[in-house]
């Protein structure tokens, strides 16, 4: 109680993701411990529309995800996390605040800098997390195999997400992820069932990739996915086409069609490009070697897409 009224709730909003996930639980087990009593609630790219009153009235953090100057706490490693150029000189590392876009992902930068600041000594848990969030978030699977197939833990709790029934249900398991341990959340028996699905989902994935491509040369592979009955697997185009370095294709999503392009983790180019700063001219935004873009209609995500395809496809002839 401070002078009276109750201090509102802490709202961390976290990219919905693995990485998204751990890093919000971590920030809130260390909150906890100052005395918070935070509750986590995903945030996607849709909500970026009105991003200048996002939460507005409320108290909130956010973690992988866009930098908001009025979020009490924020931490980030996308380098196209600013939507502005004003945001952008906005951002001062602080106590709160810290960014770094050559961390593999975000719990490390939430560990590192709370053991700092804080005082903070994380769990074993969370330092197990951010090792695999490393893993995951960056792609740096030991093999294509490893990526689609592997079993550990982390990896389950992963690939239930693209099977998640709700958004609700994601928070439900980032809630989890606070007290306990990766291998007692892959065993809970929603997040099993979600597993099993998703597995389902990617052997699926797996035989039903081959149509969807367009054109394989010069190193990329453009596909189109956008078929609400095709599904979808990330590395499948690596899993097919070992030999190419990228992979640009059109998705589907639950607010229209996605854009995503990728750096092949195990045939990387000399000298690729910059798929995020690519992508942010289209309102999208990603990593270095991994990002996307939402266009206005699939016509519009096709011709992109495949134009995105072309650009790198002349880049990588111009080496």
């Amino acid at each position: 109680m401070t002078g009276g009224t109750q201090k509102q709730q802490l709202r961390i909003r976290y990219h919905r993701d693995f990485d998204g996930m751990v890093s919000g639980a971590l920030l809130a087990h260390v909150l906890r411990e100052r005395g918070e009593k935070p509750i986590l609630i995903s945030v996607n790219y849709d909500e970026r529309k009105n991003w200048e009153s996002f939460e507005e009235g409320k108290r909130f953090a956010v973690v992988d995800f866009h930098f908001h100057p009025r979020a009490e706490f924020w931490f980030d490693h996308h380098p196209t996390t600013f939507l502005s150029d004003e945001l952008r000189s906005t951002y001062e590392a602080s106590d709160r605040w810290l960014w770094d876009e050559t961390s593999p992902s975000c719990p490390p930068l939430i560990l590192k800098h709370a053991k700092e600041h804080f005082g903070y000594e994380a769990p074993e848990r969370f330092i197990d997390a951010a090792y695999w969030s490393d893993i995951i978030d960056a792609a740096q699977f030991e093999s294509v195999d490893q990526a689609i197939f592997g079993d550990d833990p982390a990896l389950r709790i992963s690939r239930s997400l693209t099977a998640a029934p709700n958004p609700a249900w994601v928070d439900q398991i980032a809630t989890a992820l606070i007290d306990d341990s990766l291998r007692d959340v892959a065993l809970r028996s929603d997040v099993e069932k979600a597993h099993d699905r998703a597995s389902r989902n990617r052997d699926k994935a797996l035989e039903q990739f081959p149509p969807t491509v367009l054109w394989n040369r010069g190193g990329v592979v453009f596909y189109d996915a956008s078929s609400s009955k095709v599904r979808r697997e990330r590395f499948a185009p690596f899993y097919h086409h070992p030999d190419v370095s990228y992979a640009v294709g059109v998705i589907p999503t639950r607010a229209g069609y996605h854009i995503t392009c990728g750096e092949n983790p195990w045939n990387k180019p000399t000298n690729g490009v910059h798929v995020g700063e690519m992508m942010e001219g289209y309102g999208g935004g990603g990593h270095r070697a991994v990002g996307g873009a939402n266009p206005p209609s699939l016509a519009e995500a096709q011709r992109l897409g495949e134009e995105f395809a072309e650009i790198i496809e002349n880049h990588l002839r111009a080496q």
